[in-house]
């Protein structure tokens, strides 16, 4: 039985999104390729009709982030980027993100798998923290230090999140990720 070529990106598109949602509940070395498949509704064997490995896989879920996120669907219809920034760093920092685990960015879930994961995965990684530098530094066009400031915006975002993971005080949660907000939006002020 032959399937047809949109059958095959779908399943892929499948396996992808189980294993991001489970890398970013469990990480990288406590999640199977059975966990995988099984999340996915297929057998281990159609995995290697897609992947040649666990890694290839990991890149491709960290890159996923990029099409999958809350923030590429409320991006579409912005073409402002000024605005888009600030959306940005408002959805980012927000407690609807922090509190759906399924949806957490690769970028403040995953950094120490990552760090030990091989070329490919870091790669994807750090494709993503140049994709949001851009969209920071897009809104900083004539500024001359534009990219330094997208790169802060960036570390302040990334570096709420994780903060505001890590702790069971719920007044430090909002109180790291509004003053990286607060920090955030102020460097994308001209002055």
């Amino acid at each position: 039985m032959s399937y047809r070529p949109e059958h095959k990106i779908q399943t892929r598109a499948r396996i992808v999104e189980a294993a991001r949602r489970l890398f970013n509940r469990h990480g990288f070395e406590q999640v199977t390729i059975d966990q995988i498949m099984a999340d996915a509704g297929l057998t281990r064997g159609a995995f290697y009709h897609h992947f040649e490995s666990k890694d290839q896989l990991y890149a491709a879920a960290v890159s996923s982030f990029t099409t999958c996120n809350p923030f590429a669907s409320a991006a579409q219809d912005i073409d402002d980027p000024l605005r888009l920034a600030r959306m940005l760093i408002d959805l980012y920092l927000s407690d609807e993100v922090l509190e759906n685990i399924d949806m957490h960015c690769p970028l403040y879930a995953l950094p120490s798998d990552v760090a030990r994961a091989g070329l490919a995965p870091q790669q994807a990684y750090t494709d993503l923290i140049r994709g949001m530098s851009h969209v920071y530094r897009s809104a900083l066009t004539g500024v001359r230090d534009a990219d330094r400031r997208a790169q802060t915006m960036v570390s302040l975002c990334v570096g709420g999140m994780v903060l505001a993971r890590t702790t069971n005080d719920p007044a430090l949660r909002r109180s790291l990720r509004a003053s990286a907000r607060h920090q955030a939006l102020s460097l994308l002020k001209v002055h």
